[in-house]
């Protein structure tokens, strides 16, 4: 049995690839553009209110933080990995490079990859920066896309926002298993069912 979500705790930053950990316990990634919600989405999903801080300056955080899934004062059972945020358009350019070396050679390359949490807002849809984005993912690698940000938006705008992500999504043609929900970490809206895909990835605990 996998232990809640809300068991998360930060464990460590890591800025190249040759700091990765080396575990075969599963993995779930979160990625998303700057201010897209991803911080606010992670803190929601583990019920707690600072564990992913969002920057006050987009982008400035360019490492992937490792959280333990599991009692402290244990081994892990899993963990959840938050990537920097991307499409800030104060970058430099050797910054957006360091996106890719780092976190984009994380997702195409980390066997333990479990599952990959897209968090988009919805008001916007995808973007070529997302597409860039899932471009990167092992094809074998399950995505669930919340489309954040949806108490923004009425009833009638959010159903015609979520049929038109739906439609840009299946265009994208990928062969990964994809998930999408409508999600809001204010009215906690898709934060049940978004645990139980994520608890699902997870359940393994270990790779083979």
């Amino acid at each position: 049995m996998v232990p809640a979500l809300s068991s998360a705790r930060f464990e460590t930053t890591v800025a190249r690839l040759s700091q990765l950990p080396e575990s075969r316990l599963v993995e779930v990634a979160f990625v998303g553009r700057s201010n897209a919600g991803k911080s606010s989405a992670l803190n929601a999903l583990c019920g707690q209110r600072r564990l992913a801080f969002a920057s006050k300056t987009p982008g400035r955080t360019q490492a992937l933080n490792y959280f333990a899934i599991g009692p402290q004062g244990v081994a892990p059972h899993a963990w959840l990995v938050d990537t920097p945020g991307y499409g800030y358009a104060s970058a430099p350019l050797e910054v957006k490079r360091g996106w890719d070396q780092l976190a984009g050679r994380y997702l195409a390359q980390r066997k333990t990859l479990a599952g990959v949490v897209l968090v988009l807002d919805v008001r916007r849809g995808i973007t070529e920066l997302d597409r860039g984005v899932l471009a990167f993912i092992a094809a074998d690698v399950p995505i669930l896309v919340l489309a954040s940000k949806c108490d923004k938006l009425g009833n009638a705008q959010l159903a015609i926002a979520m049929r038109e992500l739906e439609e840009a999504l299946r265009a994208e043609q990928l062969p990964n298993p994809l998930g999408l929900l409508s999600f809001s970490a204010i009215r906690r809206t898709g934060v049940d069912e978004a645990r139980e895909i994520i608890a699902d990835w997870l359940r393994p605990g270990e790779t083979t």
